[in-house]
Order: structure tokens, then C-alpha cells, then sequence
């Protein structure tokens, strides 16, 4: 979450934006727009629709409608006096540096940094917290504008190799390769028309399952991408030799994507539906204890559920949903006996919407929003409540990852005068420590103070609010 320091300063860009924007609404010097004579007869109801030629993005005209009304635009914004002032300012504020969370595969952690201001985050990794840390992928340099991102990175179990994805200019086309963590070279591996997807290792390491489409005929860019498959790809063999794990023939606008169980014993297929209104999702498992197997549903029909694997017990799921639960609920769920009768409520349905759930360390970690603030608790596999978190105070909370035999996992906090802070918490002696926070120059979070209060609006409902204030204020109106 981006973090912005309260100052007076908000209110004056607000109002500079303001003033810009009036005067550029009387402005006389606006490019002509050209009304076309587009008219749409809907069952009988004529509807003009004269600037229909501006969706014809590509075409001449338009292109140089576009260039003429940015000139317009940005000569005028050059042209104000303070422009310069506000941009150094937000500059300052803005350059510090920024962490993601680190996370562990093999003997190794990660995790992505930003300086300051630099357009995309690195990729680091050390093989122990206090180690130096080694960068390992830099997109900043696979660019000279700073528009190629990573769009995707996963790590084998072991720590050694990384499968990344990189996106150009915002596009949804994500490009797999796979790097080799001690030496930063890149194998020979390559995948294109990748969309929608991350990649999934299998335990020994040698391979991953994705998603993609069928090579565009057309316009990469503009096509629609019909039927989404689930490929296998083996390191060392080239895309056109990947096997194709899961398709479905009949319903060409479905998304398909497989992840695997920590053990990589179980691999889970996400099945989610686009264009027909539906929110939720089936979920298919199969078992590599069984080979030969075909996937086999948890929840076979698409409807408005949400349903998600979080941890694995044995041959057993854990399984988060909101199905007869709109506030969330985790439940067991045994291949042995899958009828929705036998599903066993493990954390069931609180007043609270349940925000986040992950099993990681043989618990299981679960964060509640309660008057729009973070309540985070860990419970046993069983069920059974065993502690809740302190936070450093009202704010939301991300993370708590990690595998089932991790000894600690982290989780960022974040508030209206505190950045995001990474803390590091111990499962064994349930203690969180902090492990990150950000120094923002000329900016004290201790500063300031946010309090939480309530009020009642005509209908009685009991309405949270906060308030975010220099320490000490005098609140008198």
C-alpha cells in the first residue's frame, strides 16, 4: 500500500488541481472534435453516437486528435509556476526505500526491494537474514523507459532456480524464463503467449505447470484469447514439447490455473469463469500418490462461492470459501468422503469478514477486519484458538505465508502514519519482532497519533472513524 505523509501540503495540490482545471475548461483553444453522423437504431430507439470514430485507435485520426489534445495539456501544466515546486516535493516524499516481504525456498530467503525511485523492484536474495544480500533480477535494466515489469516469480523448493515472467508497457502478455539463482544466468528456457498465470513447481524441481493460449493469428493485442490450457513445462525442453495437463473444449472464456500443495503431492485446479457475471470458482484436485489420475472436483459448478486451498493435513484439505458463509469460514475437506455433508467447519463463520487464512508452521493464520482494522489470530489445524497477534496498533495487516515446516513467517502493517512495516513472528514463542520499517527523510511517524472513534448515524448504525493527528493537538473544534 503506498504511503503518504499527512501534511497541509495534499490540500494544496488539491487546490492548484483545481484552479488548472477550471481555467482549462474556459480555455478557447481547445482542438475541434469532429461529430460524426453515427447513428445506432436499438429496437426501434435511434441513438446517435457522433465520436464514434474515436475508438478506431489506430487510425490517423485519431492519433493526431490524441497528440493535439496532449499538447494542450501539458503545455499548460508546464507553464505553472509551481509545477516544479510540487514535483520536487512529492519527489522527496516519495524516495525511500520500499520492501516486499521476504519469503523462503530451500536454504534461502527473498525479496524485493525499491531504493527509491526506481521504476520496478529488484529482486534479492541472502541465504540467511543477517547475510548480504545478493540481487538476483533487475528489471530496470531490461529497459531504458522502465515500462518492462515482473509480472511473476516463483522459486523452486530447493532455492536454485526462479521461473519469472516479465510484462512490457502494461500488457497482460507475460513472457516465462528461468534463472539460475547461484550464477544470475538464465537457461534456455523461454515461454511466450503466457496470460493469467504464475507458474508451479513440482517438488524435484525440474519442471512447473502454467497456463496460456494458443498462439494469436491476428492482432496479439487486440485479439480475444479463447481457451486457456494448463501446460506442464520440463526444464531444458523447448515450449512446443510441454504437455498439455487440463483444457476444456466447451466453455472457450474460462480461466485455468494449477498450484500444488507444499508436498507437491496434490496439485489443485482453479477453474473461474469472465463475462457471465459469476464471482466464484470450482476447485479440482488430483493426486500424484495416484499416477494416471484425472482431476477430481472439490466443487464442480461455477456459481458466486469463492473456494481455496490454504494448507494441506495429511491427505486432507483446508479449504477457505464463503459458500453459506459471506463473511468467510475454513473447512476440512476428505477426498474419502467428498459430499458437502461430510465438510467439516474448522474455523467457522464469524461477524467479521475474513480477510486473509494461511496454514504455515503447522498453525493456521487467520486476519479478521473489526471496524475496518486488522485483527489477526493463529489457530491449531484442529480448529482450536491458541493466541492472537498483537499489532503495533489500528491498521491493516498482509503476508503470513510460508510453508508448513517454517519456524517463523512475516506480515506487513500498515497505518495512516506508519509505512509499511514488516515484522517478523515467531511461532514457537508467538512473538512478533519488528524486522523492517522504512525512514521517510523529514518525516517522523512518532510524530503523529491515529484514534479510532464511532458514531451513530440516523438509522443507529455505528459508524467508525478515525482521526489522524499531530501528538498533543488540542481537539476543540
Amino acid at each position: 500500500m503506498p504511503f503518504y505523509p499527512l501534511t497541509r501540503f495534499a490540500a494544496i495540490v488539491c487546490l492548484l488541481a483545481a484552479v488548472a482545471t477550471q481555467q482549462m475548461i474556459t480555455s478557447k483553444n481547445y482542438p475541434p472534435t469532429r461529430k460524426g453522423d453515427q447513428v445506432d437504431d436499438y429496437h426501434g430507439v435511434k441513438v446517435a453516437d457522433p465520436y464514434r470514430w474515436l475508438e478506431e485507435l489506430d487510425s490517423a485520426e485519431t492519433k493526431a486528435w490524441v497528440e493535439a489534445q496532449n499538447k494542450l495539456s501539458f503545455d499548460y501544466l508546464a507553464a505553472i509556476p509551481a509545477r516544479n515546486t510540487l514535483k520536487d516535493r512529492i519527489t522527496k516524499l516519495w524516495n525511500y526505500e520500499k520492501y516486499g516481504v521476504p519469503f523462503k525456498e530451500g536454504d534461502r530467503y527473498f525479496y524485493f526491494r525499491n531504493s527509491g525511485l526506481q521504476n520496478q523492484s529488484v529482486l534479492y536474495t541472502v541465504t540467511g537474514l543477517d547475510a548480504p544480500p545478493k540481487m538476483i533480477l533487475d528489471p530496470n535494466t531490461m529497459s531504458s523507459d522502465g515500462t518492462v515489469a515482473v509480472s511473476g516469480a516463483q522459486v523452486s523448493p530447493d532455492g536454485k532456480l526462479l521461473a519469472y515472467s516479465l510484462s512490457a508497457s502494461g500488457s497482460d502478455w507475460q513472457e516465462w524464463k528461468v534463472r539460475d539463482v547461484e550464477t544470475g544466468k538464465d537457461l534456455p528456457d523461454h515461454l511466450k503467449w503466457v496470460k493469467f498465470s504464475g507458474a508451479s513447481w513440482t517438488d524435484d524441481g525440474k519442471g512447473f505447470f502454467y497456463s496460456r493460449y494458443d498462439e494469436p493469428k491476428g492482432d496479439s493485442l487486440k485479439d480475444t484469447n479463447y481457451f486457456q490450457k494448463v501446460y506442464f513445462h520440463k526444464l531444458g525442453t523447448p515450449q512446443s514439447s510441454d504437455l498439455i495437463v487440463y483444457e476444456d473444449k466447451a466453455n472457450p472464456l474460462r480461466f485455468h490455473f494449477v498450484d500444488t500443495s507444499d508436498d507437491e503431492r496434490f496439485a489443485f485446479l482453479n477453474v473461474s469463469e469472465r463475462g457471465k457475471g459469476k464471482k466464484g470458482n470450482a476447485l479440482f484436485y488430483r493426486d500424484s500418490a495416484k499416477p494416471g489420475s484425472s482431476f477430481a472436483p472439490i466443487v464442480a459448478e461455477i456459481g458466486d462461492d469463492r473456494f481455496g486451498v490454504v494448507g494441506t493435513v495429511g491427505d486432507k484439505f483446508l479449504v477457505f470459501t464463503d459458500h453459506k458463509a459471506p463473511n468467510g469460514r475454513v473447512l476440512l475437506f476428505d477426498p474419502k468422503n467428498p459430499a458437502e455433508a461430510n465438510w467439516k467447519d474448522i474455523i467457522a463463520e464469524k461477524p467479521e469478514p475474513l480477510d486473509i487464512a494461511n496454514a504455515v508452521g503447522g498453525k493456521l493464520f487467520v486476519a479478521y477486519l473489526k471496524d475496518v482494522t486488522a485483527h489477526v489470530y493463529v489457530y491449531s489445524l484442529d480448529g482450536k484458538l491458541e493466541n492472537e497477534i498483537t499489532l503495533p496498533g489500528l491498521g491493516t495487516v498482509g503476508g503470513f505465508g510460508g510453508r508448513m515446516d517454517d519456524k517463523f513467517t512475516f506480515y506487513t502493517f500498515t497505518t495512516f502514519n506508519v509505512p509499511g512495516a514488516i515484522y517478523k513472528y515467531d511461532i514457537a514463542t508467538k512473538k512478533s519482532t519488528l524486522f523492517r520499517q522504512p525512514e521517510i527523510p523529514g518525516f517522523k511517524s512518532s510524530d503523529y497519533e491515529t484514534k479510532q472513534i464511532f458514531y451513530n448515524s440516523k438509522d443507529g448504525t455505528r459508524v467508525p472513524m478515525f482521526l489522524v493527528h499531530k501528538k498533543g493537538l488540542k481537539l476543540d473544534g
